[in-house]
């Protein structure tokens, strides 16, 4: 029934891509477009007259465009708001502004870093919709959009590990990896800035992302964090203070480098669903590095990193997973957790803590960070 279905608003100033976007999303049942609009000062309005649960929102357009409408929106009536980007450096700049400014994803216009055919763009963006309608994760946070926040600093992350997380005896981890997809930019900023400066191990970063995109949201992480966070390029040294996010379009590897272990940038293997893929990457850095991993798997849709997570828990290594009640998506973490191979369940503002704890056997008191 038409109450029950999901009601999306299309803001785009293009004729075609409303079309298309109308036809993808109402190929699915539960799905209903209840406007689309030319501008952002016609999606508002339209916005405030139908009540969706999600909004798509073209970046460039004429008129009011779609970060001056989300700051309105965010503003007045925080809801669920996807953003279709162009694949430039402007587009990828001003898709992290729009993340930041409250936007749940993105989605480039032509998608084409996914390597699959057309059904299966309309089946991501539909998956996409779905699943950011039903988050309670997003739910809450737009809830707490419309009260007022007191101006002081953030407290930092509870120096107690969740009595639920088992903390392991060793401490002989060689590196983190971590892989993260849809709802991932807002948790990497999230998290990543709360590491302090002494976190002992190095950090590779899979984040599902096209070219360009992946080198905006590194820039944009270490402007707040402790660590140094970039976009890992050949050669780049993975060691502790650095932060290696992989590079959009590309697969992230690793090699030997004397006693170092180094980046190493590819197109191979070139049919994999994603490039930059966590099971690829968490898999190089199993073979280079002599010794367990501390493997991180946050907000997605998908099973990537399943696959080397398992064995990165066959090798010794320690799995940390983001539960479903902080998750945009709870598609990547839940693989992992309904496999049986996590070792920790904790939620987003728990994450941070729980992998100093776990790689030092000390609080998160006694990081001498200060936290930004």
């Amino acid at each position: 029934m038409l109450n029950r279905q999901i009601k999306v608003v299309i803001v785009d100033d293009s004729a075609f891509m409303r079309k298309s976007i109308t036809l993808m999303l109402e190929s699915d049942p539960d799905i209903k477009v209840v406007g689309a609009a030319r501008d952002g000062r016609e999606g508002i309005e339209l916005i405030r007259k139908h009540r969706p649960q999600v909004v798509t929102m073209d970046i460039e357009m004429p008129g009011m465009d779609g970060l001056s409408a989300l700051k309105i929106i965010m503003k007045e009536m925080p809801l669920p708001v996807l953003m279709f980007s162009s694949l430039t450096t402007e587009g990828a700049d001003a898709t992290l502004e729009a993340l930041h400014l409250g936007a749940v994803d993105f989605i480039p216009k032509d998608m084409s870093y996914v390597n699959v055919n057309i059904t299966g763009k309309r089946d991501e963006l539909i998956e996409k919709v779905k699943h950011v309608a039903n988050s309670a994760a997003l739910r809450l946070r737009f809830s707490r959009m419309n009260r007022p926040v007191p101006a002081v600093k953030p407290a930092a992350p509870s120096s107690h590990v969740h009595r639920s997380v088992a903390v392991p005896s060793r401490r002989d981890f060689k590196a983190m990896v971590l892989g993260i997809s849809t709802g991932g930019p807002f948790a990497l900023l999230n998290m990543l800035p709360k590491l302090p400066e002494d976190f002992p191990l190095g950090i590779a970063v899979v984040q599902h992302m096209p070219p360009r995109f992946t080198h905006s949201l590194a820039e944009r992480i270490n402007s707040m964090a402790a660590l140094t966070v970039k976009e890992a390029e050949e050669g780049d040294i993975l060691e502790p203070g650095i932060v290696l996010i992989a590079p959009g379009g590309k697969h992230l590897n690793f090699r030997r480098a004397g006693s170092d272990v180094a980046a190493r940038i590819t197109d191979l293997p070139s049919d994999t669903l994603y490039r930059p893929s966590a099971d690829v990457m968490m898999g190089s850095a199993l073979e280079v590095f002599n010794g367990p991993l501390l493997g991180v798997i946050m907000t997605g849709m998908g099973k990537d990193g399943l696959e080397a997570l398992r064995r990165v828990k066959s090798k010794g290594g320690y799995v940390v997973a983001q539960n479903e009640e902080s998750c945009v998506v709870y598609g990547m973490p839940k693989a992992v957790v309904d496999d049986g191979i996590a070792d920790a369940v904790v939620s987003l503002d728990e994450i941070a803590s729980v992998l100093y704890q776990v790689s030092t056997g000390r609080s998160y008191e006694s990081a001498r960070a200060v936290l930004q």
